[in-house]
């Protein structure tokens, strides 16, 4: 049986500092009645919150109920892009991974906020979830995908697809659409990076194949990108290597020595003695 999963990617117009809950619902709608064969949709970082942290709320709370019920109405996996998580006095940049049962089936909170401009706390758990008889998910915010690391452990713990909500404002969106092919290169897994238009980005989402053909790539305006992944794609991909060449997992596995760097802290590496403080910006734009 193959492993086919529909992806719908909603790269929405974002409106900032205000909730942004019930435009989402009427994307939403849209993809209900248009494209009825998707099974997982995924919105870009902090969309529903307009990127405003004075909105930031408890988890769970009634605007996710809204995609909840949505999700248990339509029996589909929903990602509603991240929240401003409030928890006590913290505030996370959360995404929250619901079931087509109406649940919170995962929750992950950004690892690597962009500093200094992000005030956000930030996470330090990494999230994967399964999708039963399909195959298995991990969800990275952001600025996370900057960091091999990061999607390195997701596939380490077995993930074969890698959900990317951002909310990319800025001109290094193009270093980000490498950095997607990249990964999924690295990785040999799929890489699903949706970012906002407006106030929450400058477009381009972008659709991975695990060897880092772009599928699709997104333009600047509102868009609803669809796609059916085939997850056997990653085994085949895995076992048989890249373009039917590198078989870099295999040849992981293989290695017997240990990497020095993840073993002595990476705070003791040598480049960091000649790097200088976090410089403090002011504004971007």
């Amino acid at each position: 049986m193959s492993r086919y999963v529909g992806i719908a990617g909603v790269q929405m117009e974002v409106v900032p500092e205000v909730d942004n809950s019930e435009a989402a619902l009427e994307l939403l709608k849209t993809v209900a009645s248009s494209f009825p064969w998707v099974d997982l949709v995924l919105f870009s970082e902090l969309c529903i919150h307009g990127l405003n942290p004075a909105l930031k709320e408890p988890i769970p709370n009634p605007t996710i109920e809204k995609f909840c019920g949505w999700a248990r109405k339509e029996k589909k996996w929903l990602i509603p892009g991240s929240f401003f998580e409030e928890e006590g006095k913290k505030v996370f940049n959360t995404a929250v991974v619901i079931s087509p049962q109406g649940k919170i089936a995962a929750k992950y909170r950004k690892i690597f906020p962009w500093r200094p401009l992000e005030k956000t706390d930030a996470g330090d758990s990494f999230c994967v979830f399964d999708i039963p008889g399909k195959g298995r998910f991990g969800l990275c915010i952001c600025y996370d995908q900057w960091f091999p690391e990061i999607v390195r452990t997701l596939t380490w713990m077995g993930a074969e697809a890698i959900l990317h909500p951002t909310a990319t404002t800025t001109s290094d969106r193009a270093q980000e659409l490498v950095l997607s092919q990249a990964q999924a290169i690295f990785n040999q897994v799929y890489f699903l990076s949706v970012n906002g238009v407006g106030a929450g980005g400058v477009g381009k989402s972008i659709f991975v194949d695990p060897e880092g053909h772009g599928l699709q790539i997104a333009g600047e305006r509102e868009t609803i990108l669809t796609e059916v992944i085939d997850l056997d794609a990653v085994q085949r991909v895995r076992e048989y290597g890249t373009l039917g060449l590198s078989q870099l997992w295999k040849d992981l596995r293989s290695y017997r020595k240990k990497f020095p760097i993840y073993h002595q802290g990476v705070h003791r590496g040598k480049i960091f003695e000649s790097l200088g403080d976090l410089k403090q910006h002011r504004k971007i734009g």
